[in-house]
């Protein structure tokens, strides 16, 4: 990506018409409901709570990721599917407790509807919690595209998620930008040809090395993001 000359980011045929987000670690801070529900899968088990800092860095990976460091199972384990079902029950019935939009978010996005620049999800989150999430979140209704991660026959980082967005909402992917905090968001981008961001504030590990991540941009609070828009 290129510099347009005043800190925006322009692609060979133009400046960025649209936003597109991660849900999960990205437009909305869901760990602390996530790891309720991974402490209500260990209360079963009469394990005690695990904190929120040692699962947060877990929370865009879903429940599996979850039960892995929470509960030390794998997909392949004898009693993951039910520990799964306990944790996915807990989630879905309170899927918007503690959940709230990063901050800066709604500013973004206000400034981005101000500017008609359409903007909307692109999750690996299943479609049964993505849209009640955004509907408790108010912002389901706005936004252009709610893609999730049962959308399509094959979730991030396979590029065809990120071009059905690009389908709904009527923008080619290479006037896209892609906001995500998981190193398969920028494979994503870049499968796509879209200008991938990191965003750098959400769920990653301290060990994350994000200069490999071959993105284009590194933002460390969501309204950063507005230096790379056009005016």
């Amino acid at each position: 990506m290129q510099d347009s000359g005043n800190g925006q980011l322009k692609t060979e045929n133009g400046l960025v018409k649209a936003v597109l987000f991660d849900l999960d670690g990205t437009f909305a801070d869901t760990a602390p409901d996530l790891a309720a529900a991974l402490n209500h899968v260990r209360a079963c088990r009469d394990l005690l709570p695990l904190p929120l800092e040692v699962l947060r860095p877990q929370a865009s990976h879903g429940s599996a990721g979850l039960l892995k460091v929470g509960m030390n199972v794998t997909p392949d384990a004898p009693d993951y599917d039910a520990l799964r079902d306990i944790f996915l029950d807990h989630y879905a019935n309170n899927i918007c407790v503690h959940t709230q939009l990063f901050a800066g978010m709604s500013d973004l996005v206000a400034e981005l509807e101000r500017r008609s620049i359409p903007w909307g999800i692109v999750t690996n989150k299943p479609d049964i919690y993505t849209r009640p999430l955004m509907l408790a979140l108010g912002m389901a209704s706005r936004a252009a595209c709610l893609v999730s991660g049962d959308t399509c026959a094959n979730a991030k980082p396979h590029a065809e998620p990120m071009l059905k967005a690009c389908e709904l909402i009527k923008v080619a992917p290479e006037h896209c930008l892609y906001l995500g905090d998981d190193i398969r968001d920028m494979q994503a981008a870049n499968a796509s040809t879209m200008r991938g961001i990191i965003a750098a504030y959400g769920y990653i590990s301290s060990d994350a090395v994000l200069e490999n991540w071959q993105a284009h941009a590194i933002i460390n609070h969501p309204v950063e993001l507005l230096d790379l828009l056009p005016l």
